[in-house]
């Protein structure tokens, strides 16, 4: 029996934006997650660890998923946008859509 719907992952984007982001350019990272509270510690982990303030926390991470499909956070510095945390859910192993495939007409 085939499960017919895929799991659950949280893909984090951390983009370097704004006018810093031409004095050092970067890829943005990518990292996915099994589940949104390991996602939000990770998170909150390395930006503490790094001195920036505690702007994400999960109830904003989890409304903005549910309410738009994706959590997204801006980070300043003297007025400067620095980076921007996107949080988005995705599916992992979706079902076999039918690939626009039509039923054989020779029996």
């Amino acid at each position: 029996m085939f499960k017919l719907s895929g799991r659950t992952i949280y893909e984090v984007t951390i983009q370097y934006v704004g006018s810093l982001s031409a004095l050092r350019q970067r890829e943005p990272t990518v990292i996915f997650f099994s589940n949104l509270r390991k996602a939000v510690d990770a998170i909150t982990a390395e930006l503490a660890l790094n001195n920036w303030p505690p702007k994400v926390n999960y109830t904003a991470v989890y409304r903005g998923v549910k309410q738009r499909q994706f959590y997204s956070c801006d980070f300043n510095v003297a007025g400067a946008r620095v980076f921007r945390i996107k949080v988005v859910p995705r599916v992992l192993n979706p079902a076999l859509p039918r690939l626009g495939i039509d039923e054989n007409p020779a029996k």
